[in-house]
């Protein structure tokens, strides 16, 4: 499912803002074979009607 999908379930109509987000990668140990978690962060900005 597309993460702007996602993000209008969830929060409504919007986006997420790109001027103020951070965007982490973080390995974690698996016995199967480690992994990358990417995390992202931004603020929500909700449509404007004109």
């Amino acid at each position: 499912m597309p993460l702007k999908a996602v993000i209008h379930e969830k929060f409504g109509d919007g986006i997420m803002s790109a001027i103020d987000f951070t965007l982490d990668v973080e390995k974690e140990a698996d016995p199967n074979g480690d992994r990358v978690k990417i995390i992202m962060s931004g603020k929500f900005l909700p449509y404007k009607k004109w």
